[in-house]
């Protein structure tokens, strides 16, 4: 995951943001112990002169904000891609059968912006939801931080539902205020759960992202004769003729992503789609001019 996070970064290391942590300034601010991966040119080498030790000399920069990732872990997230052909920059064959899953998606998008924050010196954290399991890291800033934040990604597996925001009280105080909030999700919910998370970020003290995964499967209806579909996460199921629900369906996704983006819009949270059977850069691509433009 390290190689693939920064091998998708190079050429878009100008930043998500006018970066705004402890870095390569101007005005010193302190001294922290030297971490594998930091820069030599970063080390102060007249204190190690004296102490024998290294430390790396910090410079306070522009403001003080946290990069946190969202990522929802609910089953619905472990879909991908089997049936269309209509995408013609899918891969064929073998190669199609090998596509991502939403969660794998997702969890590359995030480790190759938290190498992008990374590089600039921000401070990054994570928060991965579901009923079955959630991963929360604190926004910390260094090499050794972020790797550790890679492995939680890592570990990361979809199951359950999104989880409620009544259980989610003490994580969401860590992004409340003053926090760029990166958001993936596919946006299925049982009721409203991750609206209702996304409401609880303060507008005026964060700045929300929302990217909303789909697959050509979704967006194409590719599916032929009777098929049984299954809700990966209330496990209901229905037996439908493809050709009779077709038209129906297609019509019923395009309002589903209206309402979700003017209900995002409300709420003033950015609204990206991510193809998740294109090339990651190009979402990456999108994210970043998006974010350029805000700032």
């Amino acid at each position: 995951m390290p190689l693939v996070a920064k091998t998708l970064a190079q050429g878009f290391l100008h930043g998500i943001h006018h970066s705004t942590q402890k870095g390569t300034g101007v005005e010193f601010s302190q001294y922290r112990s030297y971490e594998p991966g930091d820069a030599l040119s970063k080390i102060d080498w007249k204190l190690f002169a004296r102490s024998d030790k290294y430390f790396v000399r910090e410079a306070q920069r522009e403001s003080n904000i946290n990069v946190w990732l969202v990522i929802d872990a609910s089953l619905s997230m472990s879909q991908r891609s089997e049936y269309s052909d209509k995408n013609p920059q899918k891969p064929s064959g073998a190669q199609a059968r090998q596509a991502w899953h939403k969660l794998d998606y997702a969890r590359t998008l995030l480790a190759t912006i938290s190498y992008l924050a990374h590089q600039q010196g921000d401070a990054v954290g994570m928060l991965a939801l579901s009923s079955a399991k959630t991963h929360f890291l604190p926004a910390y800033g260094g090499a050794q931080h972020w790797r550790k934040l890679l492995l939680q990604l890592t570990q990361v597996s979809s199951g359950g539902v999104f989880p409620a925001v009544q259980t989610l009280q003490n994580q969401l105080a860590h992004l409340q205020q003053n926090s760029l909030v990166i958001v993936v999700s596919d946006f299925y919910q049982q009721k409203t759960e991750i609206t209702d998370f996304m409401r609880k970020l303060n507008p005026a003290k964060t700045d929300v992202v929302a990217i909303q995964l789909e697959c050509d499967d979704e967006l194409y209806f590719p599916y032929k004769g009777q098929i049984r579909f299954e809700d990966p996460e209330s496990k209901e199921q229905v037996l439908v003729s493809a050709k009779d629900v077709k038209g129906s369906y297609l019509s019923a996704r395009q309002d589903f992503n209206q309402q979700l983006s003017t209900q995002l819009k409300q709420l003033q949270i950015q609204h990206l789609r991510a193809n998740i059977d294109l090339p990651l850069d190009a979402t990456l691509h999108q994210f970043l001019t998006v974010r350029q433009r805000k700032g």
